[in-house]
């Protein structure tokens, strides 16, 4: 006899139903969560070299998250918050896209800002090397393809279920 409860649709409790997203709404969370990764990863001494140099924002922070792209605590602290964003905006399907297409814009902006200013140049307030110039431009513009490409609608309902060809749910083939 099963000591554990089934609920009421029948699923084991461990297995809880997992709540229904889109295509674009997953995009959106990943790309949250890999701009919260990174933000976070600026903070941690040995993942991010020179970090005694690093300052609040400007030019002059000799920090660099695998010794290669150039933070302050400016710079990680807005890759922390717009991967928050992402991840709230994550829950609405306008609003994933919205994040991916507006966030993608602003990134590939930022990118093409970098080139033209110096990496010691007082412009350079975040600051940025080259090397987050590029990783800036490709960010953005993988996350407008994300935005316009990804399906903003359900799979259809046997699909979600995990249903094969001949409507057996592949979750429960091992039973």
């Amino acid at each position: 006899m099963n000591a554990h409860p089934m609920s009421a649709s029948g699923h084991h409790w461990w297995e809880a139903e997992r709540r229904r997203t889109t295509a674009v709404q997953d995009g959106a969370a990943a790309v949250g969560l890999l701009f919260v990764v990174i933000g976070v990863l600026g903070f941690l001494p040995g993942i991010t070299t020179d970090f005694s140099s690093m300052t609040f924002s400007g030019a002059d922070s000799e920090a660099a998250v695998l010794g290669i792209f150039q933070v302050s605590v400016l710079h990680n602290l807005i890759h922390i918050a717009f991967g928050l964003l992402g991840l709230f905006m994550a829950w609405f399907v306008k609003e994933a896209r919205w994040y991916l297409v507006g966030g993608g814009v602003l990134y590939t902006l930022l990118g093409m800002y970098g080139f033209p200013v110096a990496d010691h140049h007082v412009g350079n307030f975040l600051p940025a090397n080259t090397a987050d110039d590029w990783l800036h431009l490709v960010l953005g513009l993988t996350m407008i393809a994300l935005g316009l490409f990804l399906h903003n609608k359900l799979p259809a309902e046997s699909e979600a279920r995990g249903e094969g060809d001949f409507g057996e749910t592949n979750r429960g083939a091992a039973r």
